[in-house]
């Protein structure tokens, strides 16, 4: 598998790219740190009490969210079988980025109410749906209109990245 990239910038990620984390870490987190994400990133750095928490048990920046949940399990009915066009943003629960691109989206989401429906979908947790779309790094945005995938927007970009994306897709 190559080597995975972060979807805010051009270089590769890998655990050296982690450094930056490692003055907030105690000697001992550091020596317990477990590279073991699918991406090839750690999913359980262990310098928090909510990073120590089994997966399962994780909250991430989901608060009082406009945009629904959806799964693997519930994406063909949610996602392909939508009669209106669907943005559906591919998160991960480590990624800070995909934290700014959530209130963006909460923002689309009261915005285009009624003419646009908006998801999130954690990549970790439904990898085959992250796969099928080709989904390499988080965040990723897609966009969806009469079940097919119309445009994309990747990595943390500005709201008019976004509203763009959206406009091409409402007017085809």
């Amino acid at each position: 598998m190559a080597s995975p990239f972060c979807a805010t910038s051009s270089y590769p990620v890998a655990p050296s790219s982690l450094s930056c984390l490692l003055p907030l870490l105690s000697s001992h987190s550091r020596s317990q740190m477990q590279l073991n994400h699918p991406f090839g990133l750690s999913s359980r750095l262990k310098w928090t009490a909510e990073a120590r928490k089994p997966r399962s048990h994780r909250v991430f920046c989901l608060r009082d969210t406009k945009a629904a949940v959806v799964t693997g399990k519930s994406w063909e009915k949610l996602i392909l079988g939508s009669d209106v066009p669907v943005l559906v943003e591919f998160y991960a629960s480590w990624c800070g980025p995909c934290g700014m691109v959530h209130r963006v989206i909460d923002e689309i989401a009261t915005e285009y109410s009624g003419r646009l429906k908006c998801f999130v979908l954690d990549a970790d947790n439904d990898l085959k749906v992250a796969e099928n779309y080709d989904v390499k790094a988080v965040p990723v945005v897609l966009l969806f209109k009469n079940g097919e995938k119309c445009d994309s927007v990747i990595g943390t970009m500005p709201k008019e990245f976004y509203v763009a994306a959206i406009e091409r897709v409402l007017a085809s």
